[in-house]
């Protein structure tokens, strides 16, 4: 790997990829070690400021005496940026180039971390928050992206192993660390620290990327595709906005007024990609015509309607149901990460050598610790301890654990590099749409049954139930998974999906 200018340069295919591909094993260089690095501290980064600021939100309302709206916009406008911009951000990086594109979002990404660590009030702290979203989707879909054209063979499924442990670390990170950092109230800080930290970071990241990320472009570089990124990121608002906030306000008429706008939108999106397929789309229709990338998409979809209607609720289970304090709570989300990142360490010890199975082993695994949780919640009811569930959760999170990369891998092995960046793309929306959508789904699974009481019994009740849905979900993903190759990366590939 050689450095390069920011500028474009033809699709650059690294020489392990053709020993990879062949089925020889290849030892990875001291210097896609580092570009692995630096990409996925990318990832980090975007993920750790998704939740960071949930346990610094008391003290950032303190300080400027914001209100539950303004305190409610501070995580909605990064994730709706975040969403609305995904398949914009990867088209990006397929026409000027995956290293540019990936560098010039960490600009912005830092850049917006200065301006909310320095913020002077709740506006400025928002429109930051804003920025970065925006940033971070410019960023995030150069991630897998250069996974995909950079890596071949056992090296490949490595680094998608350690993109899924990574996913792992920063869901459960981030709230831990918010808390550490505003607790730890760094020179008088107070909550800034959890913002001003990603400014050293980022640039160790601008200044090692740009010297050992390798750059990679779509074979033939079009024009941008203006009219479909309005179209895409006008259903993507219409589409989340409500799913984000529609329980927050009762779910009224607006909301559902708003959902089916954004269907329609969509549907104008689609035709008008399908009329563009010889002219350089925003998204290439292509990728469809293939069941492998279409179920991993939606088994990935799955996924995120699993963490968005999990997390919330067993939050509320733990802290109500069981009267934990926030610190046992937060014990117990680390609980479950050990567990994940357990199971992510193991796919990417695999190489992806089990292909689909080792994913739908996960599904079924996790599928087994719910049963086995449920069954301990009804027995045990308030007197459940953290200790006496510690068996089940961790074989929960190690289930999890081994979905996550393994699906990113099987999902874009055949996908041509000219479309990396868009599928990227595609495959970080269905994750955001499906997080959105489990979070609208805690309304008619949660709330509703508790009434809004934060009683024990009502909140315990709840929550199994909730775990009947959530273990539908599993299944429903396994059987998505079902489209995933059965062999190895090596013998499953063909001939134009292959890296090499």
């Amino acid at each position: 790997m050689n450095s390069s200018a920011l500028d474009n340069e033809p699709e650059h295919i690294p020489e392990l990829s053709a020993r990879a591909s062949s089925g020889a094993a290849s030892k990875m260089t001291t210097a896609a070690r580092i570009a692995l690095a630096v990409v996925l501290t990318g990832e980090l980064m975007s993920i750790l400021d998704d939740a960071v600021v949930v346990t610094a939100m008391p003290t950032i309302q303190q300080s400027f005496g914001a209100g539950p709206a303004a305190l409610q916009w501070l995580t909605a406008g990064y994730v709706l940026t975040f969403a609305l911009g995904l398949i914009t951000g990867g088209r990006l990086g397929d026409l000027y180039g995956r290293r540019k594109t990936f560098l010039l979002g960490t600009v912005g990404f830092t850049v917006a971390s200065l301006l909310c660590g320095i913020a002077v009030g709740p506006g400025m702290l928002i429109a930051a928050r804003v920025l970065q979203g925006g940033a971070a989707a410019v960023m995030i879909p150069q991630v897998l992206a250069t996974l995909h054209v950079t890596f071949a063979g056992e090296n490949r499924s490595r680094a998608f192993g350690l993109y899924g442990a990574i996913l792992s670390l920063g869901s459960v990170a981030g709230p831990v660390l918010g808390g550490v950092l505003t607790e730890a109230d760094l020179f008088g800080l107070s909550w800034r620290p959890i913002f001003l930290i990603n400014v050293p970071v980022g640039l160790v990241v601008l200044i090692l990327g740009r010297k050992f990320v390798i750059e990679s472009t779509a074979a033939k570089a079009d024009r941008l595709d203006l009219a479909g990124m309005l179209l895409s990121a006008s259903a993507m608002v219409l589409i989340v906005f409500p799913l984000a906030e529609g329980h927050a306000h009762g779910w009224p008429l607006w909301c559902f007024a708003m959902l089916a706008s954004g269907l329609l939108v969509l549907g104008v999106f689609l035709r008008h990609q399908q009329r563009r397929k010889d002219d350089a789309p925003l998204m290439a229709l292509s990728l469809f015509k293939s069941n492998q990338f279409s179920g991993g998409l939606a088994a990935q979809l799955m996924l995120g309607v699993l963490c968005g209607l999990f997390f919330m609720t067993w939050s509320l289970y733990l802290q109500h149901g069981l009267g934990m304090s926030p610190l046992m709570g937060a014990l117990a989300f680390v609980t479950l990460a050990v567990g994940e990142l357990a199971g992510a360490m193991t796919a990417a010890k695999t190489a992806g050598r089990f292909a689909r199975r080792l994913p739908q082993t996960g599904a079924l695994t996790a599928l087994a610790a719910l049963t086995a949780y449920g069954i301990q919640i009804n027995s045990a009811r308030a007197d459940l301890t953290l200790l006496a569930m510690t068996a089940p959760v961790l074989l929960l999170g190690f289930g999890l654990g081994l979905i996550g990369g393994p699906i990113a891998d099987l999902t874009l092995a055949k996908v041509p590099h000219e479309s990396a960046g868009s599928a990227s793309g595609l495959f970080n929306t269905a994750l955001q749409l499906g997080y959105a959508l489990g979070i609208a789904l805690t309304g008619p699974m949660f709330f509703s049954a508790t009434g809004g009481a934060p009683t024990g019994t009502s909140n315990r009740d709840a929550f199994t139930g909730v775990l009947w849905w959530v273990g539908g979900v599993l299944a429903v993903m396994w059987a998505f998974m079902c489209c995933l190759p059965q062999r190895t990366n090596g013998q499953a590939e063909e001939p134009g999906g292959d890296i090499g």
